[in-house]
């Protein structure tokens, strides 16, 4: 959802919103929003696969600051799109211009808010191991977030403008003057607090027809371009052509009205060419904001798992339920059985290179036949496909120990088979990973895979598994902050083909970590902020290029080799010639080359 030009116009008119220091309260946060947020504004990597541990570094001291200030958050965060198409053409809209924007950043080394495609497993990680309360909704959050804010009469944190329109009787603090680094934790973090007392009494409305005002200004449902709301602003001003020009205008048109019946119909009559279908957008744009009673405040007080809606109940298992709302499972999940249909994540990466996410095509059709089964029909997965996007049917596959397997009971099914079923999608045998450490397992079955999907070279090889070695080495010894690459870094342009390689590992490891969630994990969850780095691994790969000589400890040489020796072994299904070419190459493998 959001207002375009709403929070423009409150930056503009400051008074509205008193400053404030913030401490002993509870605090809805607006996880989503918060996450874009925390990395967008750290300097991290964008363009080469992501900087993971810098941002749980990151996650950890906006947390801990909240604890020192003895707030209590509740993280409420997205889930899908729930049962309503209503915003899919804005969302097919923003995929597309991203699109574009990934191009333009593999090209030119900009960074052009782009997340990386582990960053939301990072996040969910860190909030898990610092125990901060999280619930994702079956569906988009606002509502359930301001239901939950408005029972406990305590603050929202996000920058959502829609935020502003929901009556909330503790008001938002916006992130954006959310000023909680390097915070006197004895005082509280200074910010700002909006009510709608404040914003309704400053431009003299009535506080019932904040709704109306959304909808007419345009949201993520609607879009009156035909309307110039600009000319009731008073004489001089008629003309301005800024977003916040015409909320202004349109706030001091409303000033005549009491009811929302009153000020519907004269806007109608005000845009005597509005279609019906669009007059029906309105109105059903007003219903968002109205607040339900929260589903949300017994599974943070007693654990009680929310209902599903009515919509959902026939398409959704009832055991996804609490995996779902954890946070475990991704609101992927929801879209494919209630809807059929995949968007996959956009990468950075040249437009003339195939989607990096085509490697991992068959983990997804995999996960498809354990949602939906052979005869639930395909899967219509929206890709990249040169600079635009493209619709595919995608068919479920259902074979080997999968065929044991029964959806609506897959948590009691037996463990030995739901981690062949892990085990048969990537291609490996159990007794390849006996030599690695439990929660690098997956991470290595699935570079197994990725080897054999995507045909890198040798030194992207190495480079990855130096990487994955040196961060598990961090990892035991407690290092965090003094391994994040380099944070001067000058925008450049990618390696394409290397830097496309990477993505697909990465396409690979975040469709087989859903994969192994939803059969309940038959492989330990890895440690995601310490498996990859994307600037230091491209660095790395240099290096390996240029031959620079390197020193290691044993404990690197040892866990290294466990690791080269686990993803070199042969296929199963490969020929002779196949796997005597796999073994040439280990020489170039070896760390003392």
């Amino acid at each position: 959802m959001g207002v375009k030009g709403l929070s423009s116009l409150l930056d503009s008119n400051r008074e509205i919103s008193p400053d404030i220091h913030f401490r002993d309260s509870k605090l809805v946060v607006d996880g989503n929003n918060l996450l874009y947020h925390l990395y967008f504004l750290s300097n991290l990597d964008q363009n080469h696969g992501g900087e993971y541990l810098a941002f749980r570094v990151r996650v950890k001291a906006f947390f801990t600051t909240l604890a020192n200030c003895k707030i209590e958050p509740y993280v409420v965060m997205d889930g899908g799109s729930g049962t309503s198409d209503i915003k899919l053409d804005t969302l097919m809209d923003r995929a597309r211009a991203k699109v574009k924007k990934v191009h333009d950043a593999a090209l030119t080394g900009r960074k052009s808010n782009i997340l990386p495609p582990l960053t939301k497993l990072v996040f969910r990680q860190t909030l898990s191991d610092m125990e901060v309360p999280l619930v994702k909704c079956f569906g988009e959050a606002d509502c359930q977030l301001a239901a939950l804010a408005s029972e406990w009469r305590c603050p929202v944190l996000s920058t959502d403008s829609d935020f502003y329109i929901f009556d909330l009787p503790g008001g938002l603090l916006h992130l954006d003057h959310f000023r909680w680094d390097g915070v006197q934790t004895s005082r509280g973090i200074p910010c700002k607090r909006y009510t709608t007392s404040n914003f309704c009494t400053f431009f003299n409305i009535d506080r019932q027809l904040l709704p109306v005002f959304a909808s007419l200004a345009g949201n993520d449902y609607i879009n009156l371009k035909e309307m110039r709301w600009a000319k009731f602003l008073p004489v001089g001003r008629q003309h301005e052509t800024s977003w916040s020009a015409g909320l202004e205008g349109l706030l001091r048109w409303l000033r005549a009205f009491h009811t929302t019946e009153d000020s519907l119909t004269a806007a109608m009559k005000l845009m005597p060419n509005m279609s019906q279908q669009a007059q029906a957008m309105v109105r059903m744009a007003m219903l968002e904001y109205q607040l339900p009673s929260s589903t949300l405040r017994g599974f943070f007080s007693e654990g009680t798992v929310p209902l599903l809606p009515a919509e959902m109940l026939i398409r959704v298992p009832d055991w996804v339920r609490a995996p779902l709302a954890r946070g475990d499972l991704s609101g992927d999940v929801l879209d494919i059985l209630v809807h059929k249909r995949n968007k996959l994540q956009t990468q950075v990466e040249r437009s003339d290179l195939q989607s990096s996410n085509l490697p991992s095509k068959y983990i997804r059709q995999v996960l498809y036949g354990l949602l939906l089964g052979q005869e639930g029909g395909g899967v219509e997965e929206v890709d990249r496909v040169r600079q635009g996007l493209d619709k595919a049917m995608v068919q479920p596959v259902v074979q080997g120990a999968a065929k044991k397997l029964r959806r609506d009971s897959l948590p009691q099914a037996d463990h030995a088979v739901r981690l062949q079923v892990c085990l048969e999608t990537l291609g490996v045998k159990e007794e390849m990973l006996q030599g690695v450490p439990d929660h690098l397992r997956l991470p290595v079955a699935v570079t197994c895979y990725w080897l054999r999907r995507a045909s890198p070279e040798p030194t992207l090889l190495k480079a990855l598994l130096m990487v994955m070695v040196q961060g598990e080495l961090n990892r035991r010894n407690g290092l965090s902050t003094s391994w994040q690459g380099d944070t001067n870094h000058i925008s450049q342009p990618l390696d394409g083909v290397v830097a496309h390689s990477f993505n697909q590992w990465q396409a690979c490891m975040k469709d087989a970590s859903q994969l192994n969630l939803l059969l309940c994990m038959p492989l330990p969850k890895p440690h995601y902020a310490w498996l990859y780095q994307g600037r230091l691994v491209h660095r790395q790969m240099k290096q390996l290029q240029r031959r620079e000589p390197e020193e290691h400890s044993a404990d690197f040489t040892s866990l290294y080799r466990s690791l080269l020796e686990a993803v070199t072994q042969p296929d199963p299904g490969a020929n002779r010639g196949a796997e005597a070419q796999l073994r040439a190459k280990m020489d170039n493998l070896q760390l003392n080359t």
